[in-house]
Formats: C-alpha cells, sequence, structure tokens
C-alpha cells in the first residue's frame, strides 16, 4: 500500500546534555518517513532548498522512500531549527527557527501522490491540512498531526481539519489546549465527536494512549537505559503508527490492528531517541523492529492470579 506524507523537511542543530550535532537530517516528514518505510511505500510531499544535498536524499532513498514531490527552490535554503535539551528530555529550548523555504511552501502533489491510499498530514498549517485531505479523495485512512502554535491562533481551522481525518495524533498537553478539557478520556471523546474515529495521545517518556470507537488501550514507553536525543520521537511514533495501519488498508482496522499499531509507533520512537536525528532510525533494520515489538509484548504481558485466602 501507498501512503502519501505532507510535512516539513528540515535540518536541525542540536544539543544536549550527551553532545551536540549540527544541521543534521530532520523536520517532520522525514521522521515520519523513515519509520513509515518499514510497513508501507512512502511518497514524501515537502520542499527544500539548494543546501538540501545527495547524502540527504539518499538518506531516504536507502528506504524506498519517493521523492518526487520534493520541491527544490532554487536560491532557496531549506526550514532550520536549533535547540537544545536540559537532562528533562521533555522539553526543548528553541534558540533559533529560520522556515526559510518552508514559509511559503503549497504542497504540489503529483497524480501518485493524490492516488495513495493512505495519507498523513504533517503539523503544516491546517488550511493546507484541508486543501491536501481534498485532493486525497480515495485516502481509505488518513491522519493529522498539530501543533500548539496553531492550537493558539488557528483553533478553528484546526478543528476543522480534524473533522476530516479518521485520526488525530496529538500530544496530551495539545489534546489539553486544543479541547480545554483537563481529563484526557473527556478531551479524547470531544476530539471524536468532531469527525475521527481514533485519537492517539503522545505522551513522552510516558508511553502513548488510543481512543476509539471500541474502547481505551496505553502503552509505556519502550525503557531505555541511554536517551540522547528525542527529537522526531513523536513523528517516528506516528509513522509507525500510520505505516502500519496503511500496510492493512483498506481493510477493517480491528482493535488488535490498532493495538499493535501503537505498539510498532512506540518501538519506532524508542528507536529514534537513540542518537541524534535521523542517525539511528535510517540504519534501522525490520529484524531489530520485531525484536523489540516482541519484547514490548512480554513486558505487558500478565496472566490472572487468584487472590490468597484471607484468614479469619
Amino acid at each position: 500500500m501507498a501512503l502519501t506524507v505532507v510535512g516539513s523537511v528540515a535540518f536541525d542543530s542540536i544539543a544536549t546534555p550527551f553532545g551536540e550535532h549540527q544541521r543534521v537530517l530532520g523536520g517532520s516528514a522525514v521522521h515520519f518517513s523513515l519509520a513509515a518505510s518499514f510497513f508501507a511505500q512512502v511518497r514524501l510531499v515537502g520542499v527544500v532548498g539548494d543546501d538540501f544535498g545527495e547524502a540527504e536524499r539518499a538518506v531516504l532513498k536507502r528506504r524506498g522512500i519517493d521523492i518526487r514531490d520534493l520541491e527544490v527552490v532554487p536560491g532557496g535554503e531549506t526550514f532550520f531549527w536549533r535547540g537544545h535539551y536540559d537532562y528533562d528530555l521533555n522539553t526543548a529550548k528553541t534558540l533559533e527557527t529560520h522556515l526559510n523555504v518552508f514559509a511559503d511552501f503549497e504542497p504540489k502533489l503529483s497524480e501518485a501522490s493524490r492516488s495513495s491510499e493512505a495519507l498523513f498530514l504533517g503539523n503544516i498549517q491546517p488550511e493546507l491540512q484541508r486543501r491536501v485531505r481534498e485532493q486525497c479523495p480515495n485516502a481509505s485512512f488518513s491522519a493529522l498531526d498539530s501543533m500548539n502554535y496553531w492550537i493558539e491562533n488557528d483553533r478553528d481551522s484546526v478543528v476543522a481539519a480534524i473533522g476530516l481525518v479518521d485520526a488525530a495524533l496529538l500530544n496530551d498537553a495539545e489534546v489539553r489546549e486544543l479541547t480545554g478539557e483537563p481529563n484526557l478520556c473527556r478531551a479524547a471523546r470531544r476530539i471524536r465527536e468532531w469527525g475521527p474515529s481514533l485519537v492517539v495521545v503522545k505522551q513522552g517518556e510516558y508511553g502513548a494512549a488510543l481512543f476509539s470507537e471500541d474502547g481505551f488501550f496505553s502503552l509505556p514507553a519502550y525503557p531505555l537505559e541511554n536517551v540522547v536525543d528525542p527529537t522526531g520521537a513523536g513523528d517516528s511514533f506516528a509513522g509507525g503508527f500510520v505505516g502500519f495501519l496503511a500496510a492493512h488498508a483498506p481493510g477493517e482496522l480491528t482493535e488488535e490492528l490498532l493495538r499493535a499499531a501503537v505498539v510498532y509507533g512506540s518501538t519506532l520512537a524508542s528507536f529514534n531517541v537513540e542518537e541524534f536525528g535521523t542517525e539511528r532510525v535510517s540504519r534501522l533494520t525490520f529484524p531489530e523492529i520485531e525484536k523489540r515489538f516482541a519484547e514490548f509484548r512480554r513486558m505487558t504481558h500478565f496472566e490472572h492470579v487468584d487472590l490468597p485466602r484471607l484468614v479469619g
């Protein structure tokens, strides 16, 4: 199955307590695509400048990602972000943001990208998300991400975009801000009332939660002793989750498939944070993914145990 993703392609300069890397390959569409490419044929729609070279293209091509719709603006510079993390790796501190060519991004989809069976809308301007969704009427499964900037400045448009997709993937702070509900269960139910049948709440080091028509599923983050750089972890989660479901579109998305998708998403995110940028996921193998998936299953499985009889 083919999966189209529209989002940012960027260079990131990142500092954490465990090191510092300059101008590493990043962006929501890149992290998503690398993760999703283990399950589906990914078609990436984005924009870059002349500074995006063959080395960066090679990272995507090695994973079989279709970049025919990666627009190059002559004389332009690619989106750039600089930030750092303290020991609380849940929060990034932004030092610089240069949108560059991304500031005027107008997604241009080829016929192939418009015909994909699945669609993921990265956290671009919600009006652009809506326009792209309208260009892909045959997508049997669609999902989107957003961010606090759009929620604060264009909330109505965010709500309208959410109403056009099957799944909304947001972090816990975004879910609360968007709905005004402090309780995640109530907040997720309200978002589902707007249209999507699935709401996935990303909770960083605490895992992820899935709210669906059939119930609720929660999974902790994979326990790692060495977390180096969390940049792109949420996008890698989305890539694993949506990519796995795209592989099963247009069939029925059973509760078992949805739960497996959450586990695969968390598995991909756990690899992402082990090194800077895309370094770890770009050389990841499927046997490594399956091994960690099996470890997730072992860690979260338990049997019923009878209570001891009370004396007296």
